[in-house]
Parts: structure tokens; sequence; C-alpha cells
């Protein structure tokens, strides 16, 4: 639909047209199309997407526009102005806003297009950014390029009293909403835990109280919108560190993490705290943790692997500003919001870093985690309702403005004046306020944004399980009849309910599913998995096996104690140790006279183990 509008509209001779697509709902892709059948059919000839970051530029040569590879280039001042005549040979180009302004607005662009006919169709990537705002360089270069019909592409259209997509490009001539891709299945839906620290709305020094630097502490009560911002607690970095680690732990190390910082600064010792939480994995693999920031060269370096579907590492990814726009990062399982975010559209660009589906990979959704109280932005009747034009919309083009105002998504333009007499930001030492998280709820939201409910997670936990098994009894009919028991694990996890982080939580890793379920529904006493197997033990059920056989059962009864029935469930446990010791996998299941004899034993075992209340 967006490429057939966009192509009927443009050969009907409209020269400005506006496309708003939720992340992750194929912006490039359809741009692709859309240059394709234009290029094809004649009429369009020369194209320029313009976009302001080398990530959005490289991801859509390397991946959508792969198929005009023959006929693309990317626009290199420093190489292109001594071989202006080699670009002729182009159909495509793809170039950065800032390679074609200069330094010092030199108007690069004039130089290599001295003719500003040159291109008939300009693309503006993340169109919501600087070409939005009357009185941005960039709006010159598409000025300067007035000729040409222009295509701007966005998820989060900026409508603000000075700056306008719409003013600009015109009403959408399609919009496909993040509500519209959740509810057809193309975008992951999500869950928000909102994590409340001791220190999250008050926190005040004592008398006298000195900061790591021996300078006396401003005496005010300080909240979440100064922590990293005025001031830095090094405790409070140190739990949140722990608080997202204790959350891997309890579903997977391995789940790509971007984490949101106040600025570059708080971006690294987040990045060294979360290293530290997560010493083991660092001993793997030192890029378990990585900073990826504009000024950081090694963590910029990695970017392509920490977005690639393919690459294990970094897992773990910590940020300000780079990765909150357009940058595509398929497998993000978890966002962290450790910095104060202002407008919507910065707020509904960080959320779409996770909405991409991969259900092959294992991606169903995804999971925000708030230490900022920012999710309340869910509330904002902008989240996904109807694009509006600011009624006090000033276009430059009706009255003249005497000021310029910055861009609340730009990163900033230059270094400020030095202050004379500089004082470092006070840091507080970890023994000069102890934090601790106090309280966490989860929140569910439907498409809408519209808050189903808010409830602490044990009770979240409980209606969910009540609404699916009203009394024990069909509960635990269920779980006996339920062929694989971690089947039962992972569909409460699509209900945003994770079993092993709320086991966490209560101090009961040890405890099974089954009893741990029972006692958060039905308030039923558990049993640990150690006391369950003893009294397997006791029944003595292994003896009508031969030796190797009791072996094999024993070891299994092992692995349940430590892991759970999750390593009961699959032929592959008996691939590892101790098994191997035992023989090959076809060797061991000889032992019960083939496979499905070795079947029944462990189903045998199964229900020993869940016979005992």
């Amino acid at each position: 639909n967006a490429v057939n509008r966009t192509v009927g509209a443009i050969a009907k001779g409209q020269n400005r047209v506006l496309l708003v697509m939720a992340t992750g709902t194929g912006k490039t892709y359809t741009a692709f199309q859309i240059v394709w059948r234009l290029l094809k059919s004649g009429l369009k000839k020369k194209v320029l997407y313009l976009a302001d970051r080398n990530i959005l530029v490289d991801q859509s040569i390397q991946q959508d526009f792969k198929p005009l590879e023959k006929v693309t280039h990317k626009i290199d001042f420093s190489k292109d102005k001594n071989h202006l005549e080699e670009l002729g040979s182009y159909q495509v180009f793809f170039a950065l806003y800032q390679q074609l302004i200069g330094q010092n607005d030199a108007k690069n662009y004039k130089e290599l297009f001295p003719n500003p006919d040159y291109f008939d169709l300009v693309i503006v990537d993340e169109c919501h950014r600087g070409s939005a705002k009357d009185d941005s360089n960039w709006r010159n270069i598409l000025e300067y390029f007035s000729s040409a019909t222009h295509i701007g592409m966005t998820a989060t259209p900026k409508e603000t009293k000075y700056q306008s997509s719409i003013g600009y490009f015109g009403e959408p001539i399609y919009t496909y909403s993040l509500k519209n891709g959740i509810e057809d299945g193309f975008l992951a839906p999500f869950k928000v835990i909102n994590i409340t620290t001791n220190i999250g709305d008050e926190w005040r020094p004592t008398k006298g109280q000195k900061d790591i630097y021996g300078n006396e502490i401003e005496d005010r009560i300080y909240n979440n919108s100064d922590y990293d911002y005025n001031i830095v607690i090094e405790d409070r970095i140190r739990e949140v560190a722990q608080e997202i680690t204790n959350y891997l732990k309890s579903t997977d190390r391995m789940a790509k993490t971007i984490v949101f910082c106040a600025d570059e600064t708080h971006a690294e010792r987040m990045r060294m705290a979360l290293a530290n939480a997560n010493a083991d994995m660092c001993k793997k693999n030192p890029d378990y943790v990585v900073r990826i920031t504009g000024s950081d060269e090694y963590g910029k370096g990695k970017l392509d692997y920490f977005i690639s579907v393919a690459e294990k590492y970094p897992v773990i990814a910590t940020t300000s500003k780079l990765l909150s726009t357009g940058v595509d990062c398929k497998m993000t399982k978890l966002i962290v919001l450790d910095q104060q975010i202002g407008s919507m559209t910065e707020f509904k660009q960080i959320i779409g870093r996770g909405t991409r589906l991969r259900e092959k990979e294992g991606k169903t959704y995804f999971t925000v985690m708030d230490f900022r109280n920012v999710t309340r932005l869910f509330a904002d009747p902008d989240w996904d309702g109807p694009i509006e034009i600011d009624p006090n919309y000033q276009s430059k083009h009706k009255e003249p403005k005497q000021y310029v105002f910055p861009d609340e998504d730009d990163e900033p333009k230059g270094p400020k004046e030095p202050d004379p007499k500089p004082r470092p930001k006070p840091i507080v030492a970890k023994d000069g306020c102890q934090v601790m998280v106090i309280n966490k709820v989860v929140s569910v939201y439907d498409t809408n944004g519209k808050l189903l409910r808010t409830e602490s997670i044990t009770d979240y936990t409980k209606k969910s399980i009540i609404d699916t098994y009203a009394t024990i009894d069909t509960f635990t009919s269920k779980w006996k009849e339920t062929k694989k028991k971690s089947d039962i694990a992972e569909m409460l996890k699509e209900s945003g309910i994770d079993l092993a982080a709320l086991k966490h939580d209560q101090d009961m890793d040890d405890v099974d599913d089954f009893d741990f379920i029972c006692h958060i529904a039905y308030g039923k006493k558990t049993l640990t998995r150690h006391e369950r197997a003893e009294q397997v033990k006791k029944r003595d059920i292994f003896s009508k096996y031969g030796e190797k056989a009791r072996l094999v059962l024993e070891a299994l009864l092992g692995k349940y104690t430590k892991e759970g029935v999750s390593e009961l469930e699959s032929l592959t446990v008996l691939e590892n140790d101790p098994f191997r010791k035992l023989g090959s996998k076809a060797n061991i299941v000889k032992f019960f006279g083939g496979k499905q004899g070795y079947l029944d034993a462990v189903k045998e075992l199964e229900q020993n183990i869940y016979s005992i209340a």
C-alpha cells in the first residue's frame, strides 16, 4: 500500500510525500521498492538518499538496496570532488547531511552538484530530525534540490511550534503504526517493569556531606532528574547494573540488551558496573558489555556486531543517543531506561529498538526495564494517536524567526564555553549513599498504549495463572498431561511472566516450577527439587533396571535437582556429562531396550517426582 500510493502520487505530479511507518515495519525496504519502480519506469533517473548517521546509510546500502549496488554510490566529498566526471555513472547516491554541508557551512553539495536540478528524487530518512526544522542547515540542502520530488520517512513525525514534518512534506500519504504492527503480528509486544529505588524520588545529603573530591555537596533534595545529570551516586549505578544482571541471569544471559544512559560518561560508568556484575561472562568474552556512543571509537567499531542476528557479542550495549534512532537492532530483547526522556518522539524511537519480531531466533516479545519512571509517556495521547500539526507552528516562509531553536534529538553541536572556575560534578562514594531496589511493578499495555493493569509482579502472576487454570486441580491435571513441562513456563512467558526471574527475586531458585506456581497462585507450601528427588530415591523405583540403566536414571535425577525438569525432556542431555562417560546417546538408550524404553523410563521418573504432595 505504501509503495503503490507513493508511486501513484508521484506519477500524478505530487512532489512532497510523507510516509509514517513504525520502527521495524520496513521503511527502508519500502523506499527501495519505490526507487526500483520509479527507475525502471523511467519516471526518475537520479536519486539522492539522505541520512544523518553512517550506520543508517551503510545498513541501507548493504541490505535493502543491495539489488541496486552496481548503480549505487556513497558520497565521500574529499574523494568525489576530484572525480566529478565519474559521478555521472551512478543513479542512486547515499549521503550524510554533514558530508554535503561541509565544514563551516561550506555547501559541499554545490561543488559536487553545481546543477540544482541534478536529482529528480530525494529520500529523507528519519525526516523528523533536522529536515523538519525550517532554519536548519539540513533544510538548505532540500531547498537547493527543491525541483526534485522529496519523500520523507519516519516512525515519529515531529510536530512542534518550530518544527513540522507535515508542514514541509504534507499530510502522510500512508501511516502504519506500532499498534497496527503488533496487532498484525509483525512487531513484538512488550511488558514494562518499573523499578523504584529507595532514593528514586528523594535523596538529601547529610549536613556537611562531601563528595569524593572533598567538596561539600549542595544541600537540597535530589531525585531521578538529577542522578547522573547533576550528581553521580556510585551505589545507584551499581544497584541498577545488578538489577539488570539479575534479570538476565534468571532469563537469558545472552539476550541482547541496550541500556540508555544520561550521557556518554554515565554510559561508561554503567559499562564498568555491568562488567563487574558480569565478570564471569566478561572473562569468556571481554565484549560481553560494550559502550557504544558517538565518541567511543572502539564501541562504534562493535556496532555492526551488536546489531547482527548471527553475532553473539556484544550482548549488552550502554549508550546515550547513538542507538536511539534508526539503528536496526533486530534481536534486542531488553531495553533499559536510565535516562530522562522529555519528548514523545525520542520515547517512540527508543521503544522502537525492541519492536522487531524474530520468531525463528526465539524473539517473540521484549521487555522494557524503567528506572526513571519515563514509561509514564505511554499515557500521553500522542503515544499512538493521529498525527496533528501544531496550530502554533510558524513556518519561516510565513514569518521569519529571530532565533535558532535546538533540536532535542541531536547531539550537542560543538564545545560549550568553559566555566572559568570549573567544579567537577559531585560524585557520592558508595558508602555515602546506599541504594537498594524497594519495589518492582509490571505494567501491561494494549496496542493503543493504554494501561491494562499495573500490579506487583507476584499479584500479576497469580491473576494470570488463575485466569488460565481456575483451580489447583485444573492446573495439576494440565501439568500431568503436558509432555514437555517447560511448555507451561514458555506459555506463561508469552503473557509476560518469567518464572525464573520471579523465583530468583523471591530466593526460590531451588524450587520446582510446579511447586512455585502452586505456591504463587494457590498458596500451597513449596518443596525444593532436592526434597522431591530424595523422596523418589526412598521409593527405590530404579531396582527393576539393570546396573547401567540405574546409573543413567540416578544421573537424570541429579540433573533435575540442579537444573529442573527441562533437563529430563530432551535426549540431548545424554550428550553431556556425566552421561558421556557411559557411552554415546545411541548406546545409552540400549540400556533400556531402545529409545522407547528410555522415554518410558523417563516418563515414569517424572510421574514419581510429581506424585509427591
